[in-house]
């Protein structure tokens, strides 16, 4: 693994990357100030749970990279073009360099450990060196699941196919606004929230779980991922897809997992057990 990413080109601007970035920023601070609409701002919120609390918590991450359970193709198909709608890459790069993360955590090789610096982890990995979008060496060490699929192959080639005609279907539905806070406001929103997964997450909060990396279980970053800053558990326990391991830890990706299990969509679902008395100790 550590020939993939180790050694990256710092010195090395992405430029189709750094650009991108740039003007969903720009475009996005423009959208708050002179184009706020109530309707618009409540509209971006629920777009912003489907993407980001279905697309990456449910569909790329606890089920697309860790298989923690299972679900109808269809199901497993609608929640990759949720979250292609992050504008995060498509599945196969997606799951690919999380599961390499997960395989050299803040170690050398690791794409964004704090270790390198808490920015480096934040966002400057993605600006610098080779973009990994469509790198087949990656897709083929680290998703060769995802890659025999023809549908994850056309969704990771085209993955930004979706959320532009979200966007020409907003404008032409609501106008400017609510295509602007759909697509600018609620992409850079999201991208940080899941961002802070990678720095935040692995430099501040408690520790339940001596793993081998860094990973800390941060409640506010929870809180803005529907669940996933409950980083050290998930560390501790990768295939479970069950993150908050006690009452007060709030996962909002695993009551949608557990509702859909209850309703018989979802099979095979994996949950770490948890010791009963676990509130009870920690609060003692």
């Amino acid at each position: 693994m550590t020939d993939l990413f180790a050694g990256k080109d710092k010195n090395k601007l992405n430029w189709p990357t750094v650009v991108a970035f740039g003007v969903f920023h720009i475009l996005a601070l423009f959208t708050v100030i002179f184009l706020w609409n109530w309707k618009a701002v409540a509209a971006a919120a629920v777009l912003y749970w489907i993407s980001i609390g279905w697309g990456i918590g449910m569909g790329y991450h606890r089920l697309h990279t860790h298989r923690a359970y299972k679900v109808p193709k269809w199901v497993d198909y609608l929640f990759a073009v949720c979250g292609t709608l992050t504008l995060q890459g498509g599945p196969i790069s997606w799951v690919a360099v999380h599961r390499a993360h997960h395989q050299q955590s803040d170690k050398e090789g690791d794409p964004h450990s704090p270790r390198d610096g808490g920015w480096w982890a934040h966002i400057i990995w993605m600006t610098v060196g080779d973009a990994m979008h469509n790198n087949t060496k990656v897709t083929a060490r680290y998703a060769p699941d995802l890659a025999r699929d023809k549908f994850y192959l056309w969704l990771n080639t085209w993955h930004w196919v979706p959320v532009t005609l979200l966007g020409l279907g907003l404008l032409a539905f609501g106008g400017w606004a609510l295509a602007f806070w759909c697509v600018f406001v609620r992409v850079v929103a999201g991208w940080h929230a899941t961002w802070l997964v990678n720095s935040a997450t692995h430099m501040w909060g408690p520790r339940r779980f001596e793993t081998r990396d860094d990973s800390r279980n941060n409640w506010w970053v929870a809180l803005l991922t529907f669940g996933e800053g409950w980083h050290n558990n998930h560390h501790a326990h990768p295939a479970s897809a069950r993150h908050g391991l006690a009452w007060y830890e709030f996962d909002m990706t695993w009551l949608q997992i557990h509702l859909l299990e209850k309703l018989g969509v979802a099979t095979n679902v994996r949950v770490a057990k948890v010791d009963s008395d676990l509130a009870a100790r920690e609060a003692a």
